[in-house]
C-alpha cells in the first residue's frame, strides 16, 4: 500500500536528483501527476530517465495524460535528458496508446517480472529519443 509518507519520500528523492514532478489540479483536487527518475544509477545512464504518469481513474480520456507527458518531456529535454523510458504494466491499452501517440516505441516485453494485486504481471518498455 502506498501511503502519503511514501509519496512524500519519493518526491524528496526525485527533486533532490534534479528531476521534475508535475501535478495537475483543479480547485485543490489532484487530477494527475507526472515525474521522472534516474533510469539506472551508473554514470553511463545519466542522460536517460524513466517516466511515470498517473491520472485519477475518473479523469482519463480528457487529454490530461498527454498534457502532463508533454510538459514532462519538455522539462526533461531542457535538463539534458536524451532518452525517456516509459515502463507499462501489461495489459494496459490506454497507456500504450498514450505513449505511442507521443512517439514512443516498444523496445521490450518482460514476462511476469512484477507482482501487483495478487498476480504476476508483464511489463513493457517504451522508449522515446528526445
Amino acid at each position: 500500500e502506498i501511503t502519503a509518507a511514501t509519496i512524500v519520500d519519493r518526491l524528496h528523492h526525485i527533486l533532490a536528483d534534479g528531476f521534475p514532478w508535475i501535478v495537475l489540479e483543479n480547485e485543490k483536487t489532484i487530477l494527475g501527476y507526472a515525474y521522472a527518475t534516474k533510469f539506472r544509477d551508473r554514470e553511463a545512464y545519466r542522460y536517460t530517465a524513466e517516466s511515470t504518469v498517473y491520472l485519477d481513474p475518473g479523469q482519463t480520456g480528457r487529454g490530461y495524460g498527454a498534457w502532463l507527458y508533454r510538459e514532462l518531456l519538455d522539462r526533461l529535454k531542457h535538463r539534458g535528458i536524451h532518452v525517456v523510458i516509459g515502463v507499462i504494466s501489461l495489459p494496459n491499452p490506454a497507456s500504450v496508446r498514450l505513449h505511442e501517440s507521443l512517439g514512443f516505441t516498444q523496445t521490450a516485453h518482460l514476462q511476469q517480472v512484477g507482482f501487483k494485486f495478487g498476480q504476476w504481471i508483464d511489463v513493457g518498455d517504451w522508449q522515446l529519443i528526445l
